[in-house]
């Protein structure tokens, strides 16, 4: 928590002044009580007064001083709401090493199956466009909001040789872009959610799709999916398939994006899960005196009551 007007913060020797004030009364009564030298006198002619709890009005009422003080000081907090809309392109991995059974009952399977569940942790109103690459990069469904036809091509899926991540982000870049452009600058912002195993074979490099998504201000979150063991037969021979993580790391934090490893279906669900909440929610900051005034009118009415009940009067 912050404070938007931190020099109001000096008005806190108030309450502190306050307190050595009734520190002091408290004591001079003590003084003038000891000097009365019939005390058994003195126990019937004054009331009986309640031990501590004479000092809880008074506490309250000092509580309820502070508490103004820093709602004066415009006290502000970091808070999560939902996004009202985004655009979110998936970029979908379909060369022939998705067929590789490490992740169960294949990496592109389990792809699929998390890609379904990522659509319903996303807030109606994103729209959400899928392109798949391989050799070459190709949008299948543009952004939109309708899930049904996103559902349909991710289920649809073919595997095809060869992988064009790099072509991937720049072919999701220029989709974005054309969405984009019927809303001006009032766009709602955008993200390439990436799924791969990792190794680049075709068309321009992933750092230079970095480069370019950096250019734009669009993040990239990579998953990697898979496990150094992968393996794919073709023609009764086994060929490695392993997962390259550091290049898909690179991508994500070159563009201000985040890195997912997952090996099998379930951390891929999480992984979805936790994409879907930090893309449907942004943080703000957002002053929070309310809270602190009603805490001070909380305390202003206890230190009344307890002094009305105690003491017949108000304090």
């Amino acid at each position: 928590m912050t404070f938007l007007e931190p020099l109001r913060l000096l008005l806190l020797v108030v309450p502190g002044l306050l307190l050595g004030v009734y520190v002091v009364m408290r004591l001079r009564q003590a003084r003038y009580a000891v000097r009365f030298t019939n005390l058994a006198l003195l126990e019937k002619v004054v009331p009986v007064r309640p031990g501590w709890r004479r000092h809880l009005p008074a506490a309250a009422f000092l509580l309820m001083i502070l508490v103004c003080v820093l709602g004066f000081a415009r006290p502000a907090a970091d808070v999560r709401v939902p996004r009202e809309q985004a655009t979110i392109m998936m970029a979908v991995d379909v060369s022939n090493s998705m067929e590789a059974t490490d992740v169960a009952p294949s990496r592109l399977a389990a792809a699929q199956r998390a890609a379904r569940a990522f659509l319903g942790e996303l807030p109606e109103r994103f729209n959400v466009g899928l392109v798949t690459f391989a050799g070459s990069a190709t949008v299948v469904v543009p952004p939109t909001t309708d899930r049904t036809a996103v559902r349909a091509a991710i289920d649809g899926l073919r595997l095809s040789p060869r992988t064009a991540i790099g072509e991937a982000v720049f072919t999701s870049l220029d989709e974005l872009s054309r969405f984009g452009a019927q809303w001006g600058r009032q766009a709602p912002p955008a993200r390439i959610v990436l799924l791969s195993d990792g190794e680049n074979t075709a068309g321009r490099l992933p750092g230079v799709a970095a480069q370019e998504a950096a250019a734009r201000r669009v993040p990239v979150s990579t998953i990697a999916y898979g496990t150094p063991g992968g393996v794919i037969w073709s023609e009764g021979s086994a060929l490695p398939v392993p997962v390259d993580g550091p290049a898909l790391r690179r991508l994500a934090e070159q563009t201000g994006g985040r890195f997912y490893e997952a090996a099998s279906g379930a951390e891929l669900s999480r992984v979805y899960a936790d994409i879907g909440s930090s893309i449907g929610h942004r943080t703000e900051r957002r002053e929070v005196w309310v809270w602190f005034v009603g805490a001070a009118l909380v305390l202003g009415c206890a230190a009344a009551a307890g002094s009305l009940l105690w003491f017949s009067r108000l304090p």
